[in-house]
């Protein structure tokens, strides 16, 4: 089985949220049992001599679109700690000339041309390299053309007319939408893709619509979040297309991977601790307490976010009770970049409360010392597709407050107590996050013995990709049969 994967960013070379993880981590486990290639553009933020991306021989290969051409390159190495190679799409135009992934401030039209020609070279240098897929596992809307592409351009074409395509949802808010004239750029032909059974989507193109409807199947990232998107509360306008190809949306819900999360050997600490020796996690907090500026005490909790500060992350909830959470007897810390709006509350929080700290930046190392000195970890979230830092947050032995949606619900489990991995609330409201919150620290404070037995728990829960690998391994061999 050959299983082509494309995506727009892969850990570790470019990283902006947890799409990155899943590509990275997700064809570790698939190595075994199938043929692997990715494909990913070659952001100017990507570092070739550290990782060693070299350029494919002779890889040159123009183009056009609309009526201009545009040369690409193709660059390589192998996905670290594995023998799958990793092809780079380099483009002066579109790629290489940003130090971002996702550059800010982007002319939405230019943001659509940089995906479609990103799309369509993955499928013109796999077939120059006779990487022949049986399956094409494309992710979000920045690759969504490439199942377009296979049911329209290459419907006649031997090559790839054969190939499954299987479309992952990582966050359907996001659905690259812009107006239809941008087909012409894509050399798409609007008599068989723009039609409400194709891309379009109340008089405008709809990139992830039209995947929805040209692939074999849909993956969504949990399998609450599978069961919420056919809702109006969740669908996001596009519920009624998702429930006319309900027959083929399975969910399936991510992992993480444990050479990256580990207590017990990540270097990034500094003391590394297991489920028998939680003791060593206060040098953690001690160390994390130093550097926000806050006093260490251990019966104090220290509850943390790391997160990207939008409002699908739920800092509605935090804004509308940032005076309660001056007095609840906890210290907060907060790291992450965002919307200025919550970037700006929570500076100005740290600026003139004595128990919350915040740093508007993003740090791998730190966030991972955060997750191992917290004692608890809140993620809020308004909906949620899979969550991976609850998934950290728990393997590190901090205990998620989380509210009960999308793969948050199906990850913590909050009763009964001895069972209990972390603590969960329902309503998407200030008052009940407080609730839940008032109810962490009362365990923490007054039963200590079940709140290191939940840290148990939630240290024991297994969510590696293994599982989660056979899961996907069974859904390619159904879809090839």
């Amino acid at each position: 089985m050959k299983i082509l994967f494309a995506a727009a960013e892969v850990a570790p070379f470019s990283k902006a949220g947890g799409l990155a993880d899943v590509i990275g981590s997700l064809p570790k486990e698939l190595e075994k049992k199938a043929e692997i290639a990715i494909f990913t553009p070659l952001h100017g933020c990507i570092d070739k001599e550290k990782f060693g991306i070299k350029e494919y021989e002779n890889s040159e290969m123009w183009i056009t679109f609309g009526y201009q051409g545009h040369k690409f390159k193709l660059y390589t190495c192998k996905l670290p700690g594995t023998d799958i190679n990793v092809f780079f799409v380099q483009n002066d135009w579109y790629f290489s000339c940003f130090n971002e992934v996702y550059p800010k401030y982007l002319d939405p039209r230019y943001e659509h041309e940089r995906y479609i020609a990103f799309s369509l070279a993955v499928l013109e240098y796999a077939k120059a390299l006779n990487f022949k897929a049986d399956i094409i596992h494309s992710n979000d809307w920045h690759t969504a053309m490439i199942p377009m592409y296979i049911k329209a351009n290459y419907k006649f074409d031997d090559f790839w007319n054969k190939a499954i395509n299987v479309f992952e949802i990582h966050n359907l808010a996001y659905q690259g939408i812009w107006h239809e004239d941008v087909l012409d750029f894509a050399n798409m032909r609007k008599d068989i893709v723009y039609n409400e059974w194709g891309l379009e989507h109340y008089g405008m193109v709809n990139w992830m619509k039209g995947a929805i409807n040209y692939s074999d199947a849909i993956v969504v990232v949990s399998p609450k979040y599978a069961q919420e998107i056919l809702t109006s509360e969740y669908g996001e306008n596009m519920d009624y297309t998702l429930r006319m190809n309900q027959h083929k949306i399975y969910g399936i819900l991510n992992g993480i991977d444990y050479t990256m999360f580990n207590p017990k050997t990540d270097k990034s600490l500094v003391m590394n601790y297991d489920a028998r020796s939680l003791k060593r996690k206060q040098e953690n907090k001690k160390a994390v307490c130093k550097h926000f500026g806050l006093k260490y005490n251990p019966d104090r909790p220290l509850i943390a976010t790391v997160s990207r500060l939008v409002s699908q992350k739920g800092f509605d909830l935090i804004r509308a009770e940032e005076k309660e959470l001056m007095n609840i007897p906890a210290d907060f810390i907060f790291l992450g970049t965002g919307d200025k709006d919550y970037q700006n509350l929570l500076i100005w929080l740290s600026n003139n409360t004595s128990n919350i700290r915040a740093e508007v930046n993003y740090n791998g190392e730190l966030a991972n010392l955060i997750y191992a000195g917290s004692d608890m970890f809140l993620m809020p979230s308004k909906f949620e597709p899979c969550g991976l830092s609850q998934l950290i947050a728990m393997k590190f032995g901090s205990l998620p407050i989380v509210r009960a949606t999308g793969g948050l619900d199906d990850t913590v489990c909050g009763t009964p107590l001895e069972k209990a991995n972390g603590f969960k609330f329902w309503r998407y409201n200030g008052w009940d996050m407080k609730e839940a919150i008032y109810y962490a620290i009362d365990i923490y404070k007054n039963n200590k013995k079940a709140f290191e037995k939940m840290q148990r728990n939630a240290m024991a829960t297994d969510v590696s990709w293994k599982h989660s690998a056979n899961e996907y391994l069974k859904l390619y061999k159904s879809l090839l049969k």
